[in-house]
């Protein structure tokens, strides 16, 4: 227990803190190799510079927590009584009174529960700390990612593969659910965007029930499935029955810049370096007004985490960070494109973990 919690308790000590909490959520994951659900029941780890560990855990999931070989006092809590007796006593058998919370995910009942129990309690946001313990994966993550990109490149090609003019979009991320669970995903990093037409030009699109595609129509599907806890995140974009020669432009105006940022991935190169090379095809073509977003974000654990790759972001890359490479052009009305692969670095430059081919593809 001692080992793993290490980079946790000198996470505190740099910050001046007495402790740092976890609450379930990748962090969580990543040090005890077990997922809980977040919800009304609050579950939250509390990780001091010296000395044992504490938790506060519903009762009903005792079974579940014991199982993670936990080494510190666990105060358990039932439905029936509430949890605040619960942080009283966990605050009450320690001097601890500057506490850093992972800011995307502590919620604000819990933060209250803990100020409750104890009102002079300094609580700070210690979100980038914690998650940069993430920021390099080590091998077995690396494996994961590896599998989930497998299983979701699998997929897609058997999905584009049923594809037809007059299937609609919610049909085609059915199949792609359907596809990604048979080749093996534990559930998708997040819902799949199936979108065609002028819908391909929201970078968010929802699939739609009543919008048959259509011969010239853009397909854009953006997905990925998760297996043993790491995400993978693809985008590709396929044409319907033809493409016209704008069409064809834009599409490889958008893979340049793709091919450009990855080219210049390597470690000691900054975020800011990756966007701006990636951006700057786009904003040197004749489609600069169709620019929406920046080049990409880290993947793991989370879907979206750091590095982000994005100008005014100079954190350096190290080997063992993972983060996608997406650049995309869109026009509402009209379509977009985007294509995104999952970029590794490694100590001589980078690997492409995605290898779904990026060549202009047209559904026949």
């Amino acid at each position: 227990m001692s080992d793993r919690l290490s980079p946790l308790r000198d996470v505190a000590k740099s910050l001046s803190l007495d402790a740092v909490a976890l609450v379930p959520g990748a962090n969580f994951q990543r040090i005890f190799g077990a997922s809980f659900h977040q919800n009304e029941r609050p579950l939250m780890v509390l990780i001091p510079v010296d000395g044992a560990p504490a938790a506060v855990v519903p009762n009903l999931e005792m079974g579940s927590f014991a199982a993670i070989g936990f080494e510190g006092e666990v105060f358990d809590w039932k439905d029936q009584t509430g949890y605040q007796a619960a942080f009283d006593a966990m605050f009450s058998q320690t001097p601890l009174e500057r506490i850093g919370v992972e800011g995307q995910s502590m919620r604000v009942f819990v933060h209250h529960a803990m100020k409750k129990a104890r009102a002079s309690l300094e609580i700070s946001d210690a979100q980038r700390e914690i998650a940069a313990l993430r920021l390099c994966k080590n091998e077995s993550e690396i494996a994961s990612l590896r599998k989930a990109i497998a299983v979701s490149e699998t997929a897609l090609a058997e999905t584009i593969d049923l594809v037809k003019v007059g299937i609609t979009e919610k049909e085609i991320e059915s199949i792609l659910i359907q596809k990604m669970f048979a080749a093996g995903a534990d559930e998708f990093s997040f819902d799949p965007i199936v979108a065609c037409g002028s819908n391909s030009a929201r970078p968010h699109a929802h699939a739609r029930h009543d919008v048959p595609i259509k011969p010239g129509d853009a397909l854009l599907i953006d997905f990925g499935a998760k297996v043993e806890g790491l995400c993978a995140d693809i985008t590709r974009t396929f044409f319907i029955a033809h493409c016209d020669d704008r069409c064809q432009d834009i599409y490889n105006t958008v893979l340049d810049a793709n091919l450009a940022g990855a080219a210049i991935v390597k470690p000691g190169v900054s975020a800011h370096e990756i966007d701006d090379t990636t951006t700057r095809v786009l904003e040197n073509s004749s489609y600069a007004d169709r620019i929406r977003h920046k080049t990409g974000h880290g993947l793991g654990r989370d879907i979206h985490e750091d590095p982000y790759i994005m100008r005014g972001n100079n954190e350096i890359m190290e080997t063992g960070m993972v983060f996608t490479i997406e650049p995309g052009l869109y026009q509402l009305d009209d379509f977009g494109v985007r294509i995104e692969d999952d970029i590794l670095v490694t100590s001589s430059g980078f690997e492409s973990l995605t290898s779904f081919d990026k060549s202009l593809t047209i559904i026949a």
